[in-house]
């Protein structure tokens, strides 16, 4: 990523919307100043022991101890120093780009966390850190409104059910626990109600704003918000309730941000072939790394084991197999694991070779069942339902026993209810990287022992 240090000036975007600060200095003005204090700290705190000093001596006659001058220890680290103006650099930069009105709740927990122990203040780590949220910042306010919906009605988490024009969202919201303070279903209403302001460039609620919202709620049993009402009832129960207008907006904006998975056939003729051909436009969407490491971890490798990936495409699931070989031999557990890929497109499975990476180049739904593998781990293609006809016959591969991964859109487990085994959650926007903010997940299956 490329990162201008003179660029953006802090407060002059989107300061009439959200009331940036009006910090109105380049970022590398700012790493200057962090960079000249840092060098006068150690300067800084002799100067406040030769106060501390002279006081001391101001209050005492002949070195007579006369008591505490202090309230409390004066001590001074100059690592503490240090600390307290790192954090003080990196959240004047992340309230000055107003990151805060940009970044989805949940990335704004993390972003806490990551100030809490800071990296150095430098331009490129400034990029890395906020660089994203300045570069599209549409993609990280859809994302903060899909994530706060996603976490409370399982409807939006199918990319069918919330297409332009599709009958059926939700009008109303069931949330527990909104009455107690700093509850769960509180937290959750704020960041939603916050999510759909965003959404339509209005500010957040302020503290007092939102504490005033839900005072009047408890008083009179319901409140407006922007895009509906909210009403609770005695057992602390609470109910968004979306007008026309609101129910709008979510749909809206989770249909431009979910978009569409490319179909695996460029034409009705196509996908009219027989189930076991492969179109000539097979979508392909590869698995990021955090995406990677998720569904290797429900492997429970403990090594030597069989593995085998199904439509590996250029080699991401193998590349983290890869790294956990490496783990395993340097630990020296037992023995590393044995991967095998299929694939169909010949330029992708010669990428993963090109990586050391052992893979057939053939149609695997035309390859013979061999139950010989311990492990398949697979992210096959999502478009439509085609992706059942690939887990069906993964199953066939594997040993009594032996143990499936399977990445897949959401909508197999929400709208469909082809999968198999445990279904678990992918985090909204795992697959961004890739191409698609298709809400996924992964099936994890134990074939059953003969």
């Amino acid at each position: 990523m490329t990162f201008h240090s003179e660029f953006p000036k802090i407060g002059e975007t989107d300061q009439k919307d959200h009331g940036a600060p009006a910090i109105r200095r380049s970022l590398s003005e700012i790493v200057a100043e962090y960079d000249a204090k840092a060098e006068s700290i150690p300067g800084a705190i002799e100067a406040f022991k030769r106060a501390e000093t002279a006081i001391n001596a101001a209050a005492c006659i002949g070195g007579t101890y006369g008591g505490r001058v202090f309230a409390t220890d004066p001590s001074l680290y100059e690592r503490d120093v240090r600390l307290t103006l790192l954090r003080s650099a990196w959240k004047h930069v992340y309230e000055g780009l107003n990151i805060e009105n940009i970044a989805s709740a949940k990335d704004r927990q993390q972003l806490d966390l990551k100030l809490t122990k800071p990296l150095p203040f430098t331009l490129e780590n400034i990029a890395e850190v906020f660089g994203s949220y300045l570069l599209d910042q549409r993609f990280h306010v859809l994302k903060g409104l899909a994530e706060c919906f996603t976490d409370l009605d399982p409807a939006y988490k199918s990319h069918s059910k919330v297409k332009i024009g599709v009958e059926g969202l939700p009008k109303r919201i069931i949330v527990s626990y909104v009455t107690g303070w700093n509850s769960w279903g509180r937290e959750r209403v704020k960041d939603t109600l916050n999510a759909l302001r965003v959404y339509r460039s209005q500010p957040r609620y302020t503290y007092r704003e939102f504490e005033d919202t839900m005072d009047e709620v408890q008083r009179h049993g319901e409140a407006d918000f922007c895009g509906g009402i909210i009403r609770v009832f005695k057992n602390g129960n609470g109910h968004l309730i979306f007008d026309p207008e609101g129910r709008k907006d979510i749909n809206h904006a989770l249909a431009e941000f979910y978009g569409e998975v490319l179909p695996d056939a460029p034409n009705e003729a196509e996908a009219k072939r027989p189930s076991t051909d492969v179109a000539r436009d097979l979508q392909f969407y590869a698995s990021p790394r955090p995406v990677a490491e998720t569904v290797i971890d429900a492997l429970h490798l403990s090594g030597g084991e069989e593995i085998l990936e199904p439509s590996c495409g250029d080699g991401a699931l193998m590349d983290e197999l890869a790294r956990r070989n490496a783990d395993l031999r340097e630990n020296r557990m037992s023995g590393a694991v044995s991967v095998t890929g299929v694939e169909y497109d010949a330029a992708r499975a010669d990428l993963a070779r090109a990586k050391g990476h052992h893979v057939m180049t053939a149609n695997f739904l035309q390859v013979a069942p061999d139950p010989r593998f311990d492990k398949v781990v697979m992210n096959p293609p999502f478009y439509g339902r085609h992706y059942k006809k690939h887990l069906d016959h993964a199953v066939k591969f594997l040993k009594p026993g032996g143990c499936l991964v399977c990445i897949l859109p959401a909508s197999a487990y929400y709208d469909h209810g082809t999968t198999i085994g445990d279904w678990r959650d992918l985090p909204v926007g795992s697959f961004a990287s890739s191409g698609t903010n298709i809400p996924t997940g992964y099936c994890v299956y134990y074939k059953p022992r003969a």
